[in-house]
């Protein structure tokens, strides 16, 4: 009797171990079959990330170095004017072109004796110095900004006064564009210009000019300009 329990507790004993063994086959089978769906989920979520960095890389706006703009074109009416002559038409041009406005003011002011003709008073003296250079009273200190300059003087001795000459060497017009005018009782502008002319750099562009008389109206100014400048 005590043999057959012991027959039976031994097959128990046997069916429970093969039955552990069986369940922790496939608990490590199992195991095993979820380690590479749980890399794949890892990889495809590592796969969406690295997606998603370079999507918002590439929506990211490039930054481009700014362009530099051209400067605005400017206009700058120059004059000397002794006699106030040539400053009416100055005004009458910087109104017109909408532009700034200069007076080259001596250092030195000119007399009514300085002015007579033949008189060999100061400005006899100066015209018949071809280097004489009279000083000017403050600057144009901003002449970078200014693409073009209207110049504007007297006929004194059938050239400009040589205060231009001193206005035209104390700046650089390289690139810019001059037009000159004049203003006199008979006198046309004659070879002034083109002697203004030579004290300049080559790139500069020198338009040509024109006399006036005294009296000239805004509208000869304004017409004059439309076919010089603002064609």
């Amino acid at each position: 009797m005590k043999k057959s329990i012991y027959v039976l507790l031994s097959f128990a004993l046997v069916f429970i171990m093969a039955g552990c063994g069986n369940h922790k086959a496939e608990g490590a089978q199992e195991s095993a079959s979820m380690q590479p769906e749980a890399q794949s989920e890892q990889a495809a979520d590592n796969g969406e990330e690295s997606s998603e960095i370079e999507s918002q890389e590439a929506s990211e706006p490039v930054s481009e170095p700014e362009q530099e703009t051209d400067m605005e074109q400017k206009t700058l009416v120059v004059y000397f004017s002794a006699t106030g002559t040539t400053e009416s038409l100055a005004e009458y041009a910087a109104e017109i072109l909408n532009a700034d406005i200069y007076e080259i003011v001596p250092e030195n002011p000119y007399t009514e004796a300085d002015l007579a003709y033949y008189t060999n008073g100061r400005a006899d003296q100066e015209q018949n110095d071809l280097n004489a250079r009279p000083a000017i009273s403050g600057s144009v200190e901003n002449m970078e900004e200014y693409s073009t300059i209207v110049l504007g003087y007297p006929i004194w001795h059938g050239q400009a006064p040589r205060i231009i000459s001193t206005f035209l060497e104390s700046y650089d017009f390289s690139g810019k564009t001059i037009l000159p005018f004049c203003t006199s009782h008979s006198s046309g502008i004659g070879s002034s210009a083109d002697n203004l002319h030579e004290l300049c750099p080559d790139s500069v562009k020198w338009l040509e000019g024109r006399r006036f008389e005294a009296g000239t109206t805004k509208e000869a100014m304004e017409n004059w300009l439309e076919g010089a400048i603002l064609k």
